[in-house]
């Protein structure tokens, strides 16, 4: 099947599709679309220069004389509809280590993507931190944070390796992991050393989980911070104005 009928395509409106590898029956490619979108992929393979992990794969195909299939996940939905089905069908698939030839995650997947229960619940029910206190440094792991639960460790991925000025000048000796504006974990400092001998050093540490005494009064916390606030950072952190219904910026 090449296209659907004109009369099909008025019935479907908005929908979420999966091409499929015949020869393995696997996914390799999520999508949202309309009309004849969901077959337009095997022509553009064969017409466009460009080289795409899922261009690429289609033409992999076609040079097995194979065909690729097509599944249609969610049909009859609207533009909004559809974006939240086809993010939740990637952030599923990434989650779980499926592979598809998908560029991009999921439409607002940082938001409201897949989360454990845990996860849901500080997001709502967080209390904010009101003052990071001195000695304290935050280092975002926002691009770790998949990495430290499957394969690492919150220490692992936050210990190292950071560009900042001389933590031992400053008397760093708390770091506080942070992943999209929430505290998810507190390490006391043993010692500091540098990474490399360049000017613009990096800095690693090696450390501990911080005694509970002062891991809760940073854990599960939340924070505001500017947008483009450097990673690491050190300051006094300000909440935002009652009125202010923003969520926590991260890099």
């Amino acid at each position: 099947m090449k296209e659907f009928d004109s009369s099909v395509i008025d019935k479907i409106s908005c929908y979420v599709y999966a091409l499929i590898d015949p020869r393995d029956n696997k996914p390799f490619y999520v999508g949202k679309g309309t009309a004849n979108r969901v077959f337009n992929h095997a022509q553009a393979a064969i017409e466009t220069p460009l080289s795409t992990d899922k261009l690429d794969k289609v033409c992999e195909i076609i040079a097995a004389e194979k065909v690729v299939k097509h599944v249609i996940l969610r049909h009859g939905l609207d533009e909004k509809t559809s974006l939240i089905v086809e993010s939740a069908v990637l952030d599923f698939a990434s989650h779980f280590q499926l592979e598809l030839t998908n560029l991009v995650s999921g439409h607002h997947s940082s938001t409201y993507g897949v989360m454990s229960c845990d996860e849901v619940q500080r997001k709502y029910l967080a209390p904010p931190l009101d003052e990071l206190g001195n000695g304290c440094v935050i280092i975002n792991i926002n691009r770790q944070y998949k990495q430290a639960k499957q394969t690492k460790s919150f220490y692992e991925v936050t210990r190292a390796s950071w560009k900042m000025a001389d933590p031992d000048k400053r008397n760093l000796k708390l770091v506080l992991s942070e992943y999209q504006g929430f505290i998810v974990e507190v390490f006391e400092v043993d010692r500091w050393y540098q990474v490399d001998n360049s000017p613009n050093a990096r800095w690693a540490f090696d450390g501990h989980v911080a005694p509970n005494n002062i891991r809760e009064k940073y854990f599960n916390r939340k924070i505001y911070k500017q947008r483009g606030a450097a990673n690491p950072i050190s300051y006094v952190l300000q909440q935002p104005k009652l009125h202010d219904n923003s969520e926590p910026t991260a890099r």
